[in-house]
């Protein structure tokens, strides 16, 4: 189990440059935005605007804080995002623009490369045990409040990596906030 302070998290601008996104993980470890397998990161979006393309990557947005926003991706029908909506899930390639509902919001993004990795974004209400597939390679877990897992305390936009999820079955997570289960899927289980 590994803990990745908000702290700690880099920061650097969006690949279109238009806004700056705040990278969570990364593989391979020190991986550029145009070269990840898998990426996870969180972005401030203060305007109204087009989205980042991202040729072969499959991409599940969720958004942390604030009113929420409407996507349009080419192919598919408008969709609102708020903070309890179900993560949605669209290819980075495909022209994407964003309207704010009511101001700024701060998102979650997770990206994979399409026929290498895939993943599941998860959206929990609270704490408990925590459920994930026996097929996943890694799972991280992205805090929007205060938790504790195996003893250690965790702040807002803390995340833990568990890179053994199959020993990690028994694994609690306390906390009365929302929290977030990402689960990575390596080549082999697809």
């Amino acid at each position: 189990m590994r803990i990745l302070r908000a702290a700690g998290h880099k920061r650097m601008p969006w690949k279109n440059g238009k806004g700056e996104t705040i990278e969570i993980a990364v593989f391979p470890e020190g991986a550029s935005v145009d070269r990840f397998d898998w990426r996870i990161s969180m972005a401030p979006v203060v305007s109204d605007g087009p989205f980042s393309v991202f040729p072969g990557i499959d991409r599940t947005l969720s958004i942390l804080t604030g009113d929420g926003m409407m996507l349009s991706v080419e192919g598919m029908a408008p969709r609102v995002l708020g903070q309890k909506s179900v993560p949605f899930s669209f290819p980075g390639d495909a022209k994407t623009e964003a309207v704010l509902q009511a101001g700024p919001i701060t998102d979650l993004n997770v990206m994979t490369r399409r026929g290498r990795f895939s993943h599941r974004l998860t959206r929990r209400e609270q704490g408990g045990e925590i459920g994930f597939s026996a097929d996943a390679a890694l799972v991280i877990l992205v805090m929007t409040g205060k938790a504790q897992i195996s003893q250690v305390e965790l702040g807002p936009l803390d995340a833990v990596i568990l890179d053994d999820p199959a020993h990690s079955r028994d694994v609690r997570l306390e906390t009365r906030e929302a929290c977030f289960v990402i689960e990575i899927f390596g080549p082999a289980s697809h």
